[in-house]
């Protein structure tokens, strides 16, 4: 691809890239304006997922039955088509247990960097308190999570969103840029 090759293509393409940073904008403002409805919509958005990733998953397995491990493909496509439905049929309990999952991973996380801590304090490293702190940290987020799994929910949508309006913003200003230098470089 030649340089004047590249130019064209971005030339061509920018608006890619301005469509992808508006919808996560749109997407982030949707998320911290109606969490509620935003919180419903991932769950759906999941379990339609999880369905056609099923499907996909059994086709596979039974296309390729001569392998040796096309049972397995046929295993992870009932488990997801399974997942799936019970995301809509049951978006709630779904919600709470991507939550619990999250504080689990969470507690997890924070007692493996607390012992990882105090290996570092014996090798004598000087930043032991701040992984220190992070555990703990990790800890008491999940037990927040546990005790208070609508609010995690709610914090962890307000996340996503603000990702989502940040990422968005770069995105568009990203696209801009792009088409700017693709004209510089025509005239």
């Amino acid at each position: 691809m030649t340089s004047s090759d590249a130019t064209e293509a971005v030339k061509a393409l920018w608006w890619l890239v301005l469509i992808r940073g508006v919808l996560a904008v749109v997407f982030g403002l949707y998320a911290l304006f109606s969490p509620a409805a935003a919180l419903l919509a991932l769950v759906y958005v999941f379990g339609f997922y999880a369905i056609m990733d099923g499907v996909t998953a059994i086709a596979v397995g039974f296309r390729y039955r001569s392998t040796s491990h096309w049972g397995w493909h046929v295993v992870q496509g009932v488990v997801s088509l399974i997942a799936g439905l019970i995301a809509l049929f049951w978006p709630g309990p779904t919600l709470l247990a991507l939550v619990f999952i999250i504080a689990v991973w969470s507690i997890v996380l924070g007692v493996t960097e607390i012992i990882e801590a105090f290996q570092a304090r014996r090798l004598g490293s000087s930043s032991w308190g701040w992984l220190l702190v992070g555990g703990i940290v990790g800890i008491l987020f999940g037990i927040v999570l546990f005790s208070s799994p609508g609010a995690g929910a709610l914090a962890l949508l307000w996340v996503i969103g603000l990702f989502a309006l940040v990422f968005g913003v770069v995105q568009v200003v990203w696209s801009f840029r792009l088409r700017r230098a693709a004209k510089e470089l025509v005239d």
